[in-house]
């Protein structure tokens, strides 16, 4: 014999009857538990009067479920008290059930808008959003009594405008965010930190370098011991090396090229060359962005003098960013300039020249030039030896 229990998920119930109908699944039920008064838990009671009530449950597969049962209005004789009965898994002046409340906030949860919920719950949208209230109500009040874990993590992310910054507290040994306070000064989480249980149990504090976290995490954590985030402790040596870097070689590094290379992991750069370019590594030319690539090595003989030179053209009527057109075709550069060759996005091996490098665009008519020049890597070596 299946159990009420099983079927229904609330306990103290027997089942009387099951009974469909237009779609709708109706299961009779009896309590079967003991009524006793709110107020003072005495059992001596009076009937006074009796209803039907058909809170709404679970849905059965793609059918909504409702539950029959009667309930009682009783008179407490000891506290004289009149109250109508109480049961298991349904609230007072509630019209469903929670197992099925649960499940619609479950539902919105997951991202299925209020409008479409109502309309395939049979429900107003309006009772969605307060169902979802009441649960993220009792999740806040659950995780306000929640113990700190003993590995912490702390960071700081911009959270809106008119909030400003806020300041994350993640389980780093759960791999799970623990909570989430607006603020990231003294006097935002101070109050946060001093309700905060199991504090002297935290053993590892993972945080930014900032100095404001440093002292909140000496005075509420006196057992933890203070780790520096690799992440920011990286990207403070990154900003010291550029300023180093900007020091001793101005031109160098404004080149987006090798800032570029700079940046990328060890495991992502490849010690050999594979282009013909001296002085940059061949991982550059591979990597499918614009790339402005120092070129003063091949081009300084012809900084200051005019230079007529034969290169394939790209037809200005035509989109396409791979293939330039024939040879026979000629094109003036102009006085070149440093720093005037950059990758064409979605070619490996095709360089574009613009008489203008300030502002350069992918296509010519964004340069105000009327014509397209360009050249194929293997034919910069030649250009080095003319010049």
């Amino acid at each position: 014999m299946i159990r009420s229990e099983a079927v229904l998920g609330l306990p103290g119930y027997l089942i009387t009857g099951i009974d469909e109908s237009c779609g709708r699944v109706r299961i009779s039920v009896c309590h079967t538990g003991p009524v006793s008064c709110p107020d003072c838990g005495g059992n001596r009671l009076r009937m006074k009067d009796k209803r039907i009530r058909q809170p709404r449950h679970e849905i059965w597969g793609v059918r909504q479920c409702v539950i029959e049962l009667q309930t009682h209005k009783w008179r407490c004789l000891a506290c004289g008290r009149y109250f109508w009965q109480r049961f298991p898994g349904i609230l007072a002046r509630k019209r469903a059930t929670e197992p099925f409340r649960r499940s619609v906030f479950l539902k919105h949860w997951d991202g299925i808008s209020r409008s479409r919920l109502g309309q395939r719950e049979s429900i107003a949208s309006a009772t969605v959003e307060r169902w979802s209230q009441d649960f993220l109500k009792r999740h806040v009040a659950e995780r306000s009594s929640a113990v700190c874990p003993r590995i912490l993590g702390i960071d700081e992310h911009f959270f809106t405008r008119r909030l400003g910054y806020a300041t994350t507290f993640c389980d780093l040994k759960g791999h799970t965010v623990f909570d989430v306070v607006l603020g990231r000064s003294e006097a935002a989480l101070e109050s946060y930190l001093n309700r905060l249980q199991g504090k002297d149990k935290v053993l590892i504090v993972c945080m930014v370098l900032a100095s404001v976290y440093r002292s909140l995490v000496r005075k509420h954590f006196p057992n933890a011991r203070i780790v520096a985030d690799r992440f920011h402790v990286i990207r403070l040596i990154n900003h010291h090396f550029l300023a180093c870097w900007r020091e001793l070689d101005p031109a160098g590094a404004r080149n987006r090229g090798l800032l570029s290379l700079m940046r990328r992991h060890r495991h992502n750069l490849k010690p050999e060359p594979t282009g013909p370019i001296g002085g940059i590594s061949g991982s550059a030319s591979s990597h499918r962005c614009d790339l402005p690539l120092q070129t003063r090595a091949l081009l300084s003989p012809s900084e200051e003098t005019p230079y007529q030179e034969t290169v394939r053209t790209l037809s200005p009527t035509s989109h396409q960013r791979h293939s330039p057109t024939a040879r026979s075709s000629t094109a003036t550069t102009g006085h070149t300039r440093r720093y005037i060759a950059f990758l064409v996005i979605g070619d490996r091996h095709h360089v574009a020249l613009h008489q203008e490098q300030c502002h350069h665009r992918r296509f010519s008519h964004q340069n105000g030039s009327p014509l397209a020049a360009g050249i194929w890597f293997s034919q910069l070596p030649k250009l080095q030896a003319q010049g």
